[in-house]
Formats: C-alpha cells, sequence, structure tokens
C-alpha cells in the first residue's frame, strides 16, 4: 500500500484539546450588528485566542481542521450580547465587553455610530472561561465557554467560574439530580414496602 495523500497532516480521530478553563487574552475577528429572535438590538462577537495567549489560534485551528462542507466559525468563539436591558437601559455584558476592549487597547475609544462593528476588528480583550453543563443530542456534555469578559491584563489572575447549567440540562437531569429526601437523622427516608428498590436486600 502507498502512504495515503495529506497522511501526515490528517487529524488522528477522537484527538480534542479542550478550552483552558479560567482567563484567556482574546483578539476581535469580527463584531456584527444584529437582532435578537425576540427583536432585541445584540452584537455577535466572534474571536481567537491571541498570540500572547496560553492557546494562540485556538478557535482558527479548529476551524481549518474542520472537515464539514458547511463549516462555520466555532461556536465556543463566538458569543451574543444584547445592548439593553428588560428596561430598555444598556446591558451591564455590552458595557462590561466595551470596557475590556477600551482596557485592553490603551487609546481605543468606541467608534459610536456608523463604524461601529468595524472599529473592534483585530483589537484584543480578555475574557475568563468555565464550565456550563448543557444537554445535546441525547447526552450530557460539560463544555468550556467564555462566561464574561475583563480586561486582557485582569485575566492573568482571574478565578475559574463555578459551574452552571443549562435549561436542556436542568430539564434532563432535574429528577435524577435531586438529592433523595434526609430524615432528621441525617439519613434518607426510605418509605415502608419498597424493598425491591434498595441497592441491597
Amino acid at each position: 500500500m502507498q502512504k495515503p495523500n495529506n497522511f501526515d497532516n490528517t487529524q488522528v480521530q477522537g484527538e480534542f484539546t479542550p478550552v483552558e478553563l479560567g482567563g484567556h487574552i482574546l483578539i476581535i475577528k469580527e463584531v456584527l450588528e444584529m437582532k435578537s429572535k425576540t427583536n432585541k438590538d445584540m452584537i455577535k462577537v466572534s474571536f481567537d485566542f491571541a498570540q500572547n495567549d496560553s492557546q494562540p489560534g485556538y478557535f482558527e485551528k479548529a476551524f481549518r481542521d474542520d472537515i464539514r462542507p458547511d463549516k462555520k466559525w466555532p461556536a465556543n468563539g463566538t458569543t451574543y450580547i444584547l445592548t439593553e436591558d428588560q428596561n430598555g437601559d444598556c446591558s451591564k455584558s455590552f458595557k462590561t465587553f466595551i470596557t475590556s476592549v477600551e482596557k485592553s487597547n490603551p487609546g481605543f475609544t468606541v467608534n459610536w455610530g456608523d463604524g461601529f462593528a468595524e472599529c473592534f476588528k483585530n483589537k484584543l480583550a480578555g475574557a475568563v472561561f468555565g464550565v456550563v453543563n448543557d444537554y445535546y443530542n441525547g447526552r450530557n456534555i460539560a463544555k468550556h465557554q467564555l462566561r464574561w469578559f475583563r480586561s486582557a491584563e485582569g485575566v492573568k489572575d482571574a478565578d475559574i467560574p463555578a459551574e452552571i447549567e443549562t435549561k436542556a440540562y436542568k430539564d434532563n437531569n432535574g429528577a435524577s439530580a435531586a438529592a433523595p429526601p434526609v430524615g432528621p437523622d441525617g439519613f434518607m427516608d426510605i418509605p415502608d414496602g419498597i424493598d425491591e428498590e434498595l441497592p441491597f436486600n
């Protein structure tokens, strides 16, 4: 047998390096202004890890290695931010994003109005990643996702956030994840007559 074309550069199945938890320095690839499903103003931020991060070019590599014909920028390299809260005021997450970019790029000021989205291209930001437990395609998965923005300098000492759960995860794990009722003595209450449910008899 002859060695197949591109053998040395072909990725092995099952090899995957997850995003490291904690702080990362980002480089913004694109910002798009758009509307949410409920017709609210929002931005879509696509990013990668900067050259001075511990995982530089992580999402670009994932994109390049994706062999699907309809490949897109990786979902974990994208975040959506509503610009207003339920009262019509600036949302905290939008202000945090703007502040993160301003503090990470000395001399940078936001170009409000025309050119808003374009002014973020190739700018630095900081972000903190944590575990988000989700339920997808019939299984539980622990995703390493962007949880919030910080300055690029501020991520150096960022703590790993506590794990959170999506609605899908809670809906599919609520009953099984709930703790059994505990009696006054600290032990689980087992009603009479259900010996068959005990792990031992």
